[in-house]
């Protein structure tokens, strides 16, 4: 339920750092639904989902307090065109956002590919729906921020705005970077899960 409703209240939010504290609840709960399976691929799903979240939502928060810093507001009314001010921040951002909707080839995918699993090992059907409801709903606020960013006119604040100092900029980058990496090459991530998801398993039997 959490992964659902936290992730309708993220479509309705203004605040920008709220929308991103809602996702986080909403991606807690696919944390919890992967463990509360108890099955080897339902925990996989959960334990890399700890580490991926990390990832994708750190370069969420990073590109946002870079936003902060340029722009000085995280309303998103107020950001029209930004993403045409400050395109590096943006495309980290939009590659993060891709994550936490579970695009294929990011790192969102690996565990959302994992928890699908686990629910059809319990034969659990309605629950594969409800992971994929609430893709579709972080593909509308993701898709709010990316639609204010490129596709409006540019807002006055946004207007002072450009890209961080390098020093911002490269911790971004290199979180992006991580949620694409990861989503293809699995064995640091996903393998590492699977085993520990193993071993929980065998010391429930």
């Amino acid at each position: 339920a959490a992964m659902f409703l936290a992730s309708i209240l993220a479509v309705y939010e203004q605040n920008l750092k709220r929308m991103l504290a809602y996702s986080s609840v909403a991606q807690i709960g696919y944390i919890t639904f992967g463990i509360s399976l108890a099955t080897t691929n339902g925990l996989t799903g959960g334990i890399v989902h700890l580490f991926n979240h990390a990832v994708m939502k750190g370069a969420l928060f990073l590109a946002l307090g870079a936003v902060v810093y340029r722009a000085g507001t995280v309303t998103l009314a107020d950001l029209g065109g930004i993403g045409r001010r400050m395109p590096l921040t943006f495309a980290a951002f939009v590659v993060a956002g891709l994550g936490l909707i579970g695009t294929p080839g990011t790192a969102g995918f690996i565990s959302k590919w994992y928890l699908a699993l686990g629910a059809l090992d319990k034969g659990q059907w309605p629950l594969v729906f409800l992971l994929v409801a609430s893709s579709l709903i972080a593909l509308v606020y993701v898709g709010r921020v990316v639609e204010v960013a490129y596709f409006r006119p540019t807002s006055e604040a946004a207007a002072k705005a450009h890209d961080p100092p390098l020093n911002m900029l490269l911790p971004i980058l290199f979180l992006a970077a991580a949620t694409i990496y990861f989503g293809i090459f699995t064995e640091l991530s996903a393998g590492i899960a699977g085993k520990a998801a193993q071993a929980l398993i065998g010391g429930l039997k």
